[in-house]
């Protein structure tokens, strides 16, 4: 997923879950998204002090990267 035009990449939140649910819709894909952040709280604490809400349709790449380390590759 990596390569050097991706790392400072604004990222929508449904393109993202697209990649972590390839087979579901783009709303299923980021309501699960979601669901899966939800689960931590780290993560969730993460993502609020660097800007992010429920309902924020961009990343930026810093809190993207954050959920990667968290779940994993997509």
């Amino acid at each position: 997923m990596e390569n050097s035009q991706n790392q400072n990449k604004v990222w929508g939140w449904g393109e993202l879950a697209l990649l972590y649910f390839p087979n579901i819709s783009q709303k299923s894909a980021t309501m699960q998204l979601l669901k899966w952040i939800r689960v931590s709280d780290d993560l969730v604490g993460q993502l609020e002090k660097s800007g992010w809400h429920p309902g924020k349709k961009y990343l930026t790449p810093r809190q993207k990267n954050y959920i990667v380390d968290h779940l994993g590759e997509p």
